[in-house]
């Protein structure tokens, strides 16, 4: 007898095969349910970021603004105490508050315990002294003290290039990319990377000793380092500048009080209508961290006579 192996009927041969694709579907609708799912929820997830995002950016500037209020009320107060500035006043003193979601810090800095680049060229005409003394700078800080000349270039309004290194458009339109000498005031230091000569590592030297402030000003010699007191006191020494630091702990109150702890010959030659005791201009360093999120202010303030306090600039970043 015969036999033949067992096989499942058409019909239910049927009904396997489309119970199969019935699952084969159910996995796919839940795969793409899932993955609907996930994208919704990533979605949303970047849409609370960009919301917490914009909060913080948001309240950030409101903080900024807030700061620059308070800071100009502390200097106009510290205007009303006395015409001298120095690192000993309560502006000088860094603070960190806490604020809603994070914390702020903020440091003033007096701009005008540097070398102003911009006293090289006033009113359309070079400044003998200020150049003398920039001259004297660089060298200080072992640069050529030729750099002056294409800086004076930079600055001036004539076409007519300064020593044998100066530069004017001819030189410009030379390079790549092709260019014009600016002939205006510098608006920060990090313009001087246009300037011939001036690459990295020269900014990256004279940055702590130099600025660019909006308009001619004295250095104030309660807060300068010993580099820029003794490019405008050419008979300063180096011993003799670290010695007038320290000395200067609660500011010299007239530069006549500053005279008087120097020799004669080490005042000789003093620039000092450029030196000053006060200042006008100060920097504001404001850093708000919420979480891991930071935004960075920094401005550029200006002081009246009689106290009152404008932003002359805010920058973020």
């Amino acid at each position: 007898m015969s036999s033949t192996a067992c096989s499942p009927s058409e019909p239910a041969a049927s009904a396997l095969r489309e119970r199969g694709v019935a699952l084969v579907t159910v996995l796919l609708i839940v795969a793409i349910a899932a993955a609907l799912s996930a994208q919704v929820l990533w979605r949303g997830q970047v849409w609370a970021r960009q919301v917490e995002n914009l909060r913080n950016a948001a309240q950030a500037e409101a903080i900024a603004q807030g700061a620059l209020a308070w800071v100009g009320l502390i200097l106009a107060d510290d205007r009303g105490r006395g015409a001298a500035d120095h690192t000993g006043e309560a502006w000088a003193m860094p603070v960190t508050v806490p604020v809603e979601h994070g914390q702020a810090s903020g440091r003033l800095r007096d701009a005008q315990g540097c070398f102003n680049l911009n006293n090289l060229v006033a009113n359309g005409q070079v400044s003998p002294a200020d150049l003398e003394a920039y001259r004297r700078l660089l060298t200080l800080l072992d640069l050529d003290p030729a750099l002056a000349e294409p800086l004076l270039d930079w600055l001036d309004a004539d076409a007519q290039p300064t020593g044998e290194v100066g530069a004017e458009d001819a030189w410009y339109l030379q390079q790549d990319p092709p260019r014009h000498a600016a002939n205006l005031p510098l608006a920060e230091v990090g313009e001087l990377a246009q300037v011939r000569g001036y690459d990295a590592d020269t900014i990256a030297r004279l940055a702590p000793y130099v600025c660019a402030l909006p308009e001619p000003t004295p250095v104030n010699v309660n807060t300068a380092p010993a580099e820029v007191l003794m490019a405008y006191l050419p008979g300063l020494d180096a011993n003799a500048a670290q010695r007038l630091l320290p000395a200067r702990g609660e500011g010299y109150a007239a530069l006549e009080a500053l005279q008087q702890r120097l020799a004669p010959e080490q005042w000789q030659g003093a620039q000092s209508q450029r030196l000053a005791v006060g200042s006008r201009y100060f920097l504001l360093d404001l850093q708000l961290s919420f979480g891991a999120v930071q935004h960075r202010y920094r401005a550029l303030l200006m002081r009246s006579e009689a106290g009152a306090v404008q932003t002359v600039w805010l920058r973020r970043g």
